[in-house]
């Protein structure tokens, strides 16, 4: 998706919601001003929204995002705005959000573990693989 609709230099970021600590996710994300916290790069550090500016930002087992992120990211789409950890001023999202998972989040929705309205933000074009297992279909019975 990204290769045919996007120019070639555009930038393809790609983060797996899964091997992120929940404790770090929200900066790599959405980036931190200097002094945001103890331990923070002294610069202040991009975040993978800023990153993906002007191309696509692809957001891997997006069902491991933990809930109080949910919110956040759901603000993005809806805004197209957010603030780095520690800021004060707005900052502009101007990408693709892709996402993709291999959990049911239609079953994580009714266990609370998935927010519904992200689920509809994201789901505008809903592509199903089959699962394979060593080249071959596997039975979904």
């Amino acid at each position: 998706m990204h290769d045919l609709r996007e120019p070639q230099t555009a930038p393809f970021v790609a983060i797996n919601c899964g091997a992120i600590p929940a404790s770090l996710f929200e900066s790599e994300l959405f980036g931190y001003e200097k002094g945001a916290f103890s331990g923070a790069d002294p610069k202040g550090k991009k975040g993978k929204i800023e990153l993906a500016e002007g191309g696509t930002l692809f957001l891997d087992e997006i069902g491991e995002m933990p809930l109080e992120l949910q919110v956040k990211l759901l603000r993005v789409l809806q805004e197209k705005s957010y603030f780095a950890v520690g800021g004060t001023r707005i900052k502009q999202a101007n990408c693709r959000i892709v996402a993709a998972t291999n959990q049911n989040l239609m079953d994580m929705i009714a266990r609370g573990q998935f927010r519904e309205d992200l689920y509809y933000r994201l789901n505008v074009i809903n592509l199903i693989i089959p699962h394979c297992v060593y080249g071959r279909k596997t039975s979904t019975n």
